[in-house]
C-alpha cells in the first residue's frame, strides 16, 4: 500500500512539474473515472456477480457442514467429559487403568476437535483466497475492455492522464506515452 502511495505521489508530482514547467508548450489535461460505477452498469458484471455468489454459496454450505460437525464433536466431548466426571466422583470408576482409559478417550476427542477446528480455519482462508482469485480472473476481461475504452475516450478528448477515483489513491489508468520518462530515468541512472 505504501508503494502504491509513493507511485501515485510520484506521478502527481511529475504531472505538477510538467504543468508548471516553462518548457511545457502544450496544456496538460487530466481526467478521472469511477470504475465502480462503470463496472456496476455493465451487464457482464451482473453475470459475474451471480457466478461468484453461486460459488460462494457452495463454499458456505461446506463451511456450515464442517462447523456443524465441529459443534457436534464439541457437544460429544462435553457429554463424555461430564460422564467421566460423574463415573469418577460416584466411585464407579476407581482403578488407574479405567481413569487412564477415560483420559485417553477424552484426549483423543479433544485432539479431533482441535484438528477439525484448524482444518476449518485453513479451509476458510483457502476459500477466501480462491474467491478473490476467481473474482480477479472473471473480471479481468471486463476490466481490460473498460481500460481500452477509457484509453480511446482519453485520446479523443486529448486527455493526457486518467485516474480512477474508486481506488484508494487514485491509480493511473491511462497515461500519454509522450510523458513517460521511465527510460530517461534509466539512462540517467546508468
Amino acid at each position: 500500500m505504501k508503494t502504491l502511495f509513493v507511485k501515485t505521489l510520484a506521478i502527481f508530482l511529475f504531472i505538477l512539474s510538467i504543468i508548471f514547467s516553462n518548457n511545457a508548450s502544450a496544456q496538460i489535461k487530466v481526467g478521472y473515472v469511477d470504475s465502480e460505477i462503470i463496472l456496476k452498469q455493465l451487464p457482464e458484471s451482473e453475470t459475474i456477480k451471480q457466478e461468484l455468489e453461486a460459488l460462494q454459496k457452495l463454499y458456505l454450505d461446506t463451511i456450515q457442514t464442517r462447523e456443524n460437525e465441529l459443534k457436534e464433536k464439541a457437544e460429544l466431548f462435553k457429554t463424555k467429559y461430564e460422564e467421566a466426571q460423574q463415573l469418577v466422583s460416584s466411585g464407579t470408576v476407581t482403578s488407574e487403568e479405567e481413569i487412564k482409559k477415560l483420559e485417553e478417550e477424552l484426549g483423543n476427542l479433544q485432539n479431533e476437535i482441535r484438528d477439525l477446528d484448524e482444518g476449518l480455519v485453513i479451509y476458510k482462508q483457502k476459500v477466501q483466497n480462491e474467491l478473490i482469485q476467481k473474482q480477479s480472473e472473471l473480471f479481468k476481461p471486463v476490466k481490460d475492455k473498460v481500460i481500452k475504452v477509457i484509453e480511446e475516450v482519453a485520446k479523443k478528448m486529448k486527455i493526457n492522464f486518467v485516474f480512477d477515483k474508486a481506488e484508494e489513491y487514485g491509480i493511473l489508468i491511462y497515461g500519454d506515452k509522450e510523458f513517460d520518462i521511465t527510460f530517461k530515468v534509466l539512462d540517467q541512472l546508468k
